[in-house]
């Protein structure tokens, strides 16, 4: 399996992780409201500081982003281009975010696929403070209470990331798992592990937003670029014919030299290359 040298110490917990109270909610932006201020108050409403969405239609005017870029020194394996705005008005296809705290302050991390006026596909990070909604957005929301994520240094890859942020949850009340995947391990045998340890033997994927060292599809298709931005369309987690864990994930992607995929990962044939944060519900 491909595999990338982090620039830091590799850090002996390959998977963060804290059970959390999960509650899903529909959230509407309407037109605008920034990206960032319409779900720092659609969060705060529930009470809470973390969230994961999902989102589908709704278009942005502006909308600023980055593509993923090759680093141009060691102190990160790959960095973000620079800023970049699409002409017109944007019309959503699908996207993930994860919300949380940075520095005590709303902070969220977006990858997207949408379309311009012109009929052309983009993908990239949505920046969120300058991304304002130009017709109404709805998300399907998944709020988080007793954990969450928040934005803190992280050695290993130096960057600073969205991290899990464990709470007060009581153990005997949590429906679901936050959780962050550290580099150069597959997403989903991530995933199947983290499940069948558990005896979770069926689930949900929420929200998924990260990046990949290349990609391979289950179809046989292969993204070769090895930077890519990530976000999980759909996951879901089954029992296969053995009774174990056995994880199904679609995604989207743009890679660092424009080239947009969707599809199916294949198992076993999709490292992690800097960070993939998500929730786990399990359905049991």
């Amino acid at each position: 399996m491909r595999s990338i040298e982090q620039p830091g110490p590799v850090h002996p917990e390959r998977v963060q992780c804290a059970p959390a109270n999960i509650r899903a909610v529909e959230v509407a932006l309407q037109p605008g409201v920034t990206l960032l201020d319409g779900l720092a108050d659609a969060v705060r409403s529930y009470g809470v500081s973390s969230a994961v969405f999902s989102l589908q239609g709704g278009s942005f005017e502006p909308l600023a982003y980055y593509m993923p870029a090759l680093s141009d020194t060691p102190e990160h394996v790959a960095y973000f281009s620079e800023r970049f705005e699409a002409t017109g008005e944007a019309r959503i296809d699908s996207g993930s975010i994860t919300f949380g705290l940075r520095q005590g302050q709303p902070s969220l991390h977006c990858h997207a696929i949408w379309g311009d006026p012109d009929g052309r596909r983009k993908s990239g990070h949505l920046i969120p403070a300058e991304s304002r909604v130009a017709t109404p957005v709805r998300l399907q929301a998944w709020m988080l209470d007793g954990a969450g994520f928040e934005v803190t240094p992280d050695s290993e890859t130096n960057f600073n990331l969205m991290q899990v942020a464990a709470g007060d949850t009581r153990s005997e009340g949590f429906n679901a798992f936050v959780v962050r995947l550290r580099p150069n391990q597959d997403l989903c045998l991530a995933l199947e592990s983290f499940c069948a340890e558990r005896g979770i033997r069926r689930a949900s994927i929420r929200g998924g937003v990260g990046s990949l060292i290349g990609t391979v599809f289950e179809d046989g298709r292969v993204v070769e670029p090895f930077v890519t931005e990530v976000f999980i369309r759909s996951g879901e987690i089954a029992t296969n014919p053995d009774g174990a864990p056995q994880a199904s994930v679609d995604v989207g992607l743009v890679a660092h030299s424009g080239e947009i995929a969707e599809g199916r990962l294949k198992r076993g044939e999709n490292p992690v290359l800097i960070t993939f944060e998500l929730v786990i519900e399990p359905q049991e």
